[in-house]
């Protein structure tokens, strides 16, 4: 199951060529799916002779490529975005005319171009009568393959559909699964859920001011990205920042603290790790004006705050809570002892502390530098950029879970 679950958030590329054992391809891709795995594929003209597109479609819930001469979607280059997007291309089943084809280094149909212009790794089902797979062509033409670290999934022995026995037959759709699980590095946090919260809150003021502070949300996103590279499914309760979202997290967006405290209620509950990266402002004001306020010579603007919900608080003292609870404390002074006492007070798991008071690392900076605090440990981290910051800290408390 462990295996299995290293499909979870990649991205794979499913050729099928033409051949009887396209049928297997439709439980490929369920299987494929039910780890997690997002699943695109492309469709030779032949393939298509044996099942529909509009199967293949409805089981990876995505559209099927099944022609590089697409006027929209070579609009959009289309071929080289499949080839980007993939992090493996899988062709399954590979006919005996695919296998020679991608040999020479033909680009002749989308699924050969879009091979030729990827950098993933790629593997070969291959599925054929067995006189065909023993002929002297398509085992040189397998050695070219094997020679560039194309992977051979098979293939198996038995019956096949033209009444023959031997070797030839596509592999099982779950032998395809577990042969493509092992083309990922297991990471840290495979089967994860992690729930983090990133970037600032917002609290109006009047339709057109708002209270709020210098966070920028990159520490937070960048440990979306290495719990993602980890291997997590990862959910990202972010406030409003000038960020790029994160792929394959789910991103929800919100602005005020108690938006945030409600969506962390709805999404962190039970998962097993939550890390409170965001900065949330501390108070808000008792009565957001309804239209905007006008400024008067005369008179000073008061403003009457109240206290936001302490979030981190809530989810860590919830019957409900995650297995690992981590916080951050922006401190610019007696940062460690300030840290220490929110973790307890707050009943943390861990926190991170930073000095927000240095001028080369903290908000709005693409480097940090932090200090990883338990109950029983205290670890620093130099000064780095946030995504190896970020890497390191999830290294630490993917062990601790």
């Amino acid at each position: 199951m462990e295996q299995l679950a290293a499909l979870a958030n990649k991205r794979i590329l499913l050729g099928v060529t033409g051949g009887i054992a396209a049928y297997k391809s439709a439980e490929f891709i369920r299987r494929l799916k039910d780890w997690g795995a997002d699943v695109r594929v492309v469709m030779t003209p032949a393939a298509q002779e044996f099942i529909t597109p509009l199967t293949l479609q409805a089981l990876s819930g995505n559209s099927v490529g099944i022609d590089l001469l697409n006027t929209e979607a070579e609009a959009a280059m289309g071929h080289i975005e499949l080839a980007k997007w993939a992090d493996l291309v899988v062709v399954a089943p590979a006919s005996a005319d695919f296998i020679a084809r991608f040999a020479v280094g033909m680009g002749n149909d989308l699924l050969t171009t879009v091979c030729l212009a990827t950098s993933a790794p790629i593997a070969i089902a291959p599925a054929m009568n067995q006189q065909m797979w023993a002929s002297t062509a398509t085992q040189e033409n397998l050695k070219l393959l094997a020679a560039r670290s194309v992977k051979q999934f098979g293939p198996d022995s038995g019956s096949q559909a033209c009444g023959d026995v031997g070797l030839g037959r596509m592999l099982d759709p779950n032998d395809l699964v577990k042969l493509t699980a092992d083309q990922f590095n297991t990471g840290s946090l495979v089967g994860k859920t992690v729930c983090i919260t990133a970037g600032p809150t917002r609290e109006p003021i009047d339709p057109v001011r708002f209270l709020s502070n210098h966070s920028s949300g990159k520490m937070g996103y960048a440990l979306a990205q290495a719990c993602i590279e980890a291997g997590a499914t990862v959910k990202l309760i972010s406030g409003p920042v000038n960020i790029s979202p994160v792929d394959r997290a789910e991103v929800i967006a919100v602005e005020t603290a108690e938006e945030m405290l409600s969506a962390a209620m709805e999404h962190a509950l039970g998962v097993d790790l939550f890390i409170a990266a965001a900065a949330v402002s501390d108070y808000r004001v008792a009565q957001r004006a309804p239209q905007k306020l006008k400024k008067v010579d005369s008179d000073d603007l008061q403003l009457v705050l109240v206290q936001n919900p302490d979030i981190l608080a809530s989810v860590a003292k919830h019957p409900q809570r995650p297995q690992c609870v981590v916080g951050f404390a922006a401190e610019t002074n007696d940062v460690v002892r300030y840290a220490k006492d929110k973790l307890a007070r707050k009943q943390l798991d861990w926190i991170v502390a930073n000095d927000v008071s240095r001028t080369d690392s903290g908000f709005n900076h693409d480097d940090n530098a932090v200090t990883l605090i338990s109950a029983t440990s205290e670890q620093s981290i130099s000064l780095a950029a946030k995504n190896q910051i970020a890497a390191q800290l999830v290294t630490i408390l993917a062990a601790s879970l």
